[in-house]
């Protein structure tokens, strides 16, 4: 199971489309709200999430985790004491951590991008401490995703499907979601 952490000022196009394309690989996936289900997003949508972050647990059912950036979602999520015991869980377990924009900075401030190469919103490169940042729109490295921001939501999503079934299931999702 992953689980995609929504907590208020979230970009709501990064968790969105890569929640959306998630769910249309098949991958079994939750939207997990910070606090209360209905989550709000920076620029004023609210989301009903599947879940709150109190009615799940990190266990060995679960496969990673995904983090929206947005602010203040991304420091919301960075105070947050079951975000951070999630983000331990997988580091600890060597399970997916997947971030977007903003939120790859919660990984670099915890240590965890230390000889990995990633890439966040630009201005945020400073905060990716360790890591060797990477030019991509999407980088994939072991068990870190990271990606730039709302522009490449699709495919950080397809990156995740890649990471879970394969680059030519990836592919074949592509090709229904007509993007480039």
């Amino acid at each position: 199971m992953l689980y995609m952490f929504f907590a208020d000022g979230f970009e709501e196009v990064e968790a969105v489309a890569a929640l959306d394309v998630v769910r249309r690989a098949g991958i079994e996936i939750k939207s997990v709200g910070v606090v209360n289900k209905t989550v709000k997003g920076s620029h004023g949508i609210s989301i009903v999430c599947d879940v709150t972050d109190s009615e799940v647990t990190a266990d060995k059912e679960l496969s990673g985790i995904i983090l929206p950036g947005g602010m203040p979602g991304t420091t919301n999520l960075l105070s947050s004491k079951k975000v951070n015991e999630f983000i331990d869980f997988c580091s600890e377990n060597n399970l997916l951590l997947a971030a977007i924009c903003a939120a790859p900075m919660i990984l670099g401030r915890k240590g965890l991008l230390n000889e990995h190469k990633a890439v966040c919103f630009p201005g945020f490169e400073d905060e990716l401490t360790g890591a060797e940042i990477s030019e991509e729109f999407v980088c994939t490295d072991s068990n870190i995703i990271t990606a730039k921001g709302m522009g490449s939501a699709i495919n950080f999503g397809l990156a995740i499907t890649s990471y879970f079934k394969g680059t030519a299931a990836a592919d074949s999702l592509k090709a229904t979601l007509q993007c480039s």
